[in-house]
Parts: structure tokens; C-alpha cells; sequence
């Protein structure tokens, strides 16, 4: 049984500038894969990528599967039967991902009627009540009229996770999801979505350069810097067992209780350890199986 999502040697570029090169990876059903990589790395352009809203600057090569489909090769129509439904995303930003002007019971309504067009309006309005309710916005058929404006940004953020769900999607992107929430609210969200993708036996692919957040949400997490894998395993190869030097310095530039408050922070080296020519210094190695399921990708000579 192929996996619920397999990409195989992405390459995005623009005007013949690599952003995304030779990337892997698959995601099976009910697994979370945590996507680490500082600000840049191609992350979000990868899960555009495989919705396929890139815009018309980008050439992107290599194969998106989705359970067999290749995505890439569909037809516009034929894509935007996934996208919504079967493939979902929580944007970065829900200020911002959110019509301000627009009702909070409609946005949801519009993403149900896209891909539902004969359900009658009662049927649409008990579907946002109930996607509502699941992701814990009280007195929901109260609020229904309210704004984006109207909520708190932990309560957009719910907003957002209600209207990539409300279709029941089998393969969740969370794209920084929790960015700009303060860490309380942030716990919730995080707990929610766990909850949420246990329930619904949800693939996710959840992106984040916040090493303590998907080490709380992976099963397997893949490593990318300036769009290059360059070391993925389970959560507890990646976190205990790090191989790559670059990630065992981000891992070294996350404060932890037992850091010395008196020193300054690790920092991460810049690319190419420093060297003026970083592109040489950043010539693909080969990846390597070290362990079963943890692949490395040697390190370049600095």
C-alpha cells in the first residue's frame, strides 16, 4: 500500500535559482511529520508545492503523490478536487489568512460549499456548527456572525484549523501554526491539533522552525536548510542521536533549564561554515542510511 503522501526529488526554482532541490520524503496515513528548518530554508514553498499554489515564476520538478496520485500531473479541475478536501492547510498567519470583512460563519460555510454544492444551507450551517464545536470555540452558533476582528488570536487560529478540517481532509499541512501566539495559547493550539489528528487518524506535515514544538508533535522529522535535506529519522533519532552537524547546532542553539544563564547562546554557524563561497561549500553530499530510517546527507567540507 503506497504511502498517503510521497514526494521524490522536488526541485523548486525560480528564474534557474534552486529553492528546493532533490527534496524526499513520505508521510503515511496517521503520521506526523515534523518539516525543520530556519526562516528561508523552502519550507512553506514545499507545501505550496504540493498544493499546488505556486505561482506561474516557480518551475517545480520531481513527483507529489498523493495515495499513488501524482499531483504535479493532474489538471487544474482535477486538483482542485483534492485541494480543500482531501489536502488541507493552516496558514502562518490568521489575521491575515482571514477575510476581515467577511463573516466567520460564511468563510467556513465557503469552504464546505466548494466542494459540496448540493448540501442545503441547514446542512451547511449544522457542518460549521459541528467544525466549530470540534475545535473548542465557545457558544459557537452565537458567534457565527462575529468577525475575525471579534476574536482573539488564539480563537482565529481555531478558526483557521475548523476550515482545513470541516471537509475531513486525510492529509493536514500545518504551516507554522502557532507563530505570533503566546506560549499558553500556543499549548492549546498544539494540544488541539494532536487531539484532532488522533481522532481523525489525520497525515500531517507540521512545519516549524521551532525545535521544542515538533519534538511535542513528530513521529519523524526531516531537516532542510537552504531547500537541501540534510538529515531525517524518527523524533528520537533526530533529538537524541542528531548525525548532521547542522543539526546538532540547532539543537545546541535551543536554550534548555540546564543552560547557563551567564554564557551566551550557541549560535548556528552560517552556511558553508563561514566561507565566502558558500554554494561550494554546500555541495550535496550523498545521503546515507546510518540507521535504519535515519538517512544523513554527508557534510560538506567547510
Amino acid at each position: 500500500m503506497p504511502p498517503l503522501l510521497e514526494v521524490e526529488h522536488l526541485t523548486i526554482e525560480f528564474r534557474a535559482q534552486p529553492a528546493v532541490r532533490d527534496l524526499s520524503f513520505t508521510i503515511e496515513k496517521g503520521e506526523v511529520l515534523g518539516l525543520v528548518g530556519e526562516s528561508g530554508s523552502g519550507k512553506s514553498l514545499t507545501a505550496l508545492a504540493i498544493l499546488r499554489l505556486l505561482d506561474g515564476a516557480a518551475r517545480v520538478n520531481g513527483t507529489i503523490r498523493f495515495d499513488g496520485r501524482d499531483l504535479l500531473a493532474l489538471r487544474s479541475e482535477q486538483m482542485r478536487l483534492h485541494r480543500g478536501r482531501e489536502i488541507a492547510m493552516i496558514f502562518q498567519e490568521p489575521m491575515t489568512a482571514l477575510n476581515p470583512v467577511m463573516r466567520i460563519g460564511r468563510q467556513i460555510a465557503e469552504a464546505i460549499e466548494a466542494h459540496q454544492p448540493d448540501w442545503s444551507r441547514q446542512r451547511v450551517k449544522e457542518a460549521v456548527l459541528e467544525a466549530m464545536e470540534a475545535v473548542a470555540i465557545g457558544g459557537a452558533e452565537s458567534r457565527l456572525n462575529d468577525y475575525p476582528h471579534q476574536f482573539s488570536g488564539g480563537q482565529r487560529q481555531r478558526i483557521l484549523i475548523a476550515m482545513a478540517l470541516v471537509n475531513r481532509p486525510r492529509l493536514l499541512i500545518a504551516d507554522e501554526p502557532t507563530t505570533a501566539l503566546d506560549v499558553t495559547v500556543q499549548d492549546q493550539i498544539l494540544r488541539l491539533l494532536q487531539d484532532l489528528q488522533q481522532r481523525f487518524a489525520l497525515g500531517m506535515l507540521f512545519i516549524s522552525h521551532d525545535l521544542a514544538v515538533v519534538a511535542q508533535m513528530a513521529d519523524r522529522v526531516a531537516v532542510i536548510r537552504r531547500g537541501l535535506l540534510l538529515e531525517s529519522g524518527s523524533r528520537d533519532q533526530i533529538f537524541l542521536e542528531p548525525r548532521h552537524p547542522y543539526t546538532r547546532s540547532l539543537l545546541a542553539a535551543a536554550p534548555t533549564l540546564a543552560t547557563d544563564r551567564n554564557l551566551p547562546l550557541a549560535t548556528v554557524p552560517p552556511s558553508g561554515g563561514g566561507t565566502k563561497d558558500a554554494s561550494a561549500a554546500e555541495a550535496p553530499g550523498e545521503l546515507r542510511e546510518e540507521a535504519p530510517g535515519h538517512w544523513v546527507r554527508e557534510a560538506a567540507e567547510a
